[in-house]
């Protein structure tokens, strides 16, 4: 999936056929920031306008705009996995959070 950028907002951009458009939406917040374009130009641009209104909305509002993700991961798994995975990563001669962060980097690029 291809992504852009603004600010701390990351958008994903995919083609819609019956608009014959581009439809990006931006994916590291709660609530929905939509934009549309023809080129690459234009989605930077509507992100961008797409964000600012969105952040004036929630002044105008009083409310806080959704967070981007602050990049803290935290997972539940079952005690005797978690110690198979800290072993695993033992073996390969890194911390547990590294190790993790590989192996979920390995997946998001598969």
């Amino acid at each position: 999936m291809n992504t852009i950028r603004y600010k701390n907002y990351i958008g994903t951009i995919e083609y819609d056929e019956d608009m014959e458009m581009f439809h990006g939406r931006v994916a590291n917040i709660k609530d929905v920031i939509s934009f549309y374009g023809k080129s690459v130009d234009e989605l930077k641009a509507e992100m961008k306008n797409s964000v600012d209104e969105y952040i004036s909305f929630c002044e105008e509002k009083g409310i806080q705009p959704s967070k981007t993700y602050s990049g803290r991961l935290n997972l539940r798994t079952d005690p005797k996995l978690h110690g198979r995975f800290a072993q695993v990563a033992a073996e390969h001669g890194k911390s547990l959070n590294a190790w993790a962060l590989e192996q979920l980097e390995h997946a998001a690029h598969a």
